[in-house]
């Protein structure tokens, strides 16, 4: 539940989302104090909050001193960060972890490099110094997408087929802590997101897939931890969908963040989109 100290921590990174907050917040009388993942977070992000901190995506330790010196007992994640950079050639060099993420990082409790693994890690961090990760979604629910047809387009029988089928995959791939999203059509599997991000699973989909109108369905882990990670999806998405040649867009009902609702369904209906949020018990089971 949100904090009685009216004072919320924000570890922002790539999106709309950690602006979104930051206003949902301030509507409900909290100063948000920001630490922003640099070459991430936009920098308007700035003018939303009542402090604003850049700090590097390594700098576990300086991200939790920050929220220390702030007095914030309550830290919101929102927002993307590029798993892939963690690859980059002289990694260490270029990012120059400091102690605290060296430690979460080695910590014998990370079992492995998935996205789940190395968040939890770096929420014990925080943990460790009194600090405790909570949902953005515990301020702002009414970002949450609700059970429907949002556009005006309907998915035909053979597109509701093809849902059912990348349902089953994505649930899946969630499990695996793989990716949260799958492109299929015809009820073959086109694209299936990894590290790369949902974007440019969708981008590769319009390359191995010139003909176009394929389905991408995107979903929650089944233990989709709601701190952070949780499917979203905007006016960008609509953007991607349209250049990449994608006819519908599948997701889940009450576990998607819909941000700028009027401006991405304005667009979906421009381009000719349909997107449906489907709740668990109309897909198949057995996930």
């Amino acid at each position: 539940m949100p904090s009685s100290n009216r004072r919320i921590g924000l570890l922002a990174g790539y999106g709309r989302f950690p602006i979104l907050f930051a206003e949902a917040a301030g509507r409900a009388g909290y100063e948000v104090v920001c630490a922003a993942i640099r070459d991430s977070a936009a920098p308007e992000l700035a003018a939303h909050v009542d402090a604003c901190h850049w700090v590097g995506i390594a700098k576990l330790g300086m991200m939790i001193r920050t929220f220390r010196r702030a007095g914030c007992r309550q830290v919101v994640m929102a927002g993307k960060v590029q798993k892939a950079q963690i690859y980059a050639p002289w990694r260490v060099l270029r990012f120059l972890p400091d102690w605290r993420f060296i430690r979460a990082w080695l910590s014998k409790e990370r079992r492995d490099s998935k996205d789940d693994s190395m968040l939890l890690a770096a929420v014990r961090e925080f943990e460790r110094d009194g600090i405790q990760i909570v949902s953005a979604l515990d301020y702002c629910p009414e970002l949450l997408v609700k059970r429907g047809h949002l556009t005006s387009r309907r998915p035909s029988s053979a597109e509701d087929r093809d849902i059912q089928f990348g349902w089953t995959l994505a649930k899946e791939m969630g499990r695996l802590d793989v990716g949260q999203t799958v492109v299929v059509k015809e009820q073959a599997a086109i694209a299936i997101e990894a590290i790369e991000g949902t974007d440019r699973c969708i981008e590769r989909a319009g390359d191995l897939c010139p003909s176009g109108g394929f389905t991408v369905v995107k979903v929650a882990k089944p233990r989709q931890d709601m701190r952070f990670d949780v499917p979203t999806i905007g006016p960008d998405t609509m953007h991607t969908l349209h250049r990449a040649g994608a006819r519908v867009l599948a997701i889940e009902a009450d576990k998607t963040i819909l941000l700028d609702q009027a401006e991405t369904i304005e667009l979906a209906n421009r381009y000719g989109l349909t997107i449906v949020a489907v709740c668990p018990e109309e897909m198949p089971q057995g996930q």
